[in-house]
């Protein structure tokens, strides 16, 4: 299986994808820019394709994530605006990067009306993907349920993404803290998490997995990443969630705060020795 964790760009993407490699990891993620702004980057694009050749030769594969103000439910239209603007931006950054997508969260509405929230979230979706003609996609992630409870279920996942006009250019970002944090998996209960899954047919759009163990309990709805095996997860109930067949091929992307002795080279370390 392919585990790596989430690396700098401080150095460039070339080098972001050295340092994830020096590491032993089979997979990286990065913040294809300033993630606490939506403003769009005007990227070294020699850099870039620098970064997809060295992934290439080393059988690397990467995600981006994107910045933290981006919001698909907003309805502020300036915003909104800036939003549609830097999505598309990180689309051609990870399209340039060889990336597999770019990860987004479900969408928070503030408001009272729910399915207004939705509309908004389609709607915002659909206007970043029309034209979009890269094999980078659109990677939507569960929330941890903070806030309000949207984007916490496989049936508003699923159903968002079959609404859309293009659903082929996105796909499904899993994470593993918020899922249980959200209540979606208790810990011990991943069978049916992901028989559900399969009956959903959620697997055949997932990209990528965020591997992070909770400091919370389940259905806390607080989102609090800790080391795999040192959270309110656990070693066991992670064994179990990494022999699921649909997850051999994907990248699983630690998001931890690497404080193993040997950072986050010995937490991939451990993960492998999971399997």
């Amino acid at each position: 299986m392919r585990v790596g964790c989430h690396v700098s760009i401080r150095h460039g993407y070339l080098e972001a994808a050295r340092t994830a490699y020096a590491i032993g990891a089979g997979c990286f993620q990065f913040f294809g820019k300033n993630p606490r702004s939506l403003r769009v980057k005007q990227y070294d694009i020699r850099d870039a394709e620098k970064c997809r050749a060295f992934c290439q030769d080393k059988d690397l594969q990467s995600i981006i994530h994107s910045s933290y103000p981006v919001n698909l439910c907003t309805e502020d239209a300036e915003i909104r605006e800036l939003t549609v603007e830097t999505l598309k931006n990180d689309l051609e950054i990870a399209e340039a990067c060889g990336s597999l997508g770019v990860v987004v969260h479900f969408g928070q509405y503030k408001g009272e009306d729910v399915l207004s929230g939705y509309r908004l979230m389609i709607e915002m979706l659909n206007r970043i993907l029309a034209g979009w003609s890269g094999k980078a996609k659109l990677l939507i992630e569960n929330n941890a349920g903070q806030g309000n409870r949207m984007g916490t279920s496989l049936e508003e996942l699923t159903q968002v993404r079959s609404l859309l006009d293009e659903p082929q250019k996105t796909g499904f970002c899993l994470d593993t803290c918020h899922a249980f944090a959200s209540g979606l998996w208790s810990g011990d209960d991943w069978p049916q998490v992901a028989e559900k899954m399969r009956q959903l047919d959620y697997f055949s759009s997932l990209v990528a997995v965020h591997l992070n163990d909770s400091l919370y309990p389940s259905g806390s709805f607080r989102d609090r990443h800790a080391s795999i095996g040192e959270g309110r997860i656990g070693d066991a109930a992670f064994a179990e969630f990494l022999r699921t067949p649909e997850l051999q091929d994907l990248p699983l992307v630690l998001e931890t705060p690497g404080k193993r002795n040997g950072g986050h080279r010995e937490e991939i370390a451990h993960v492998q020795a999971l399997l």
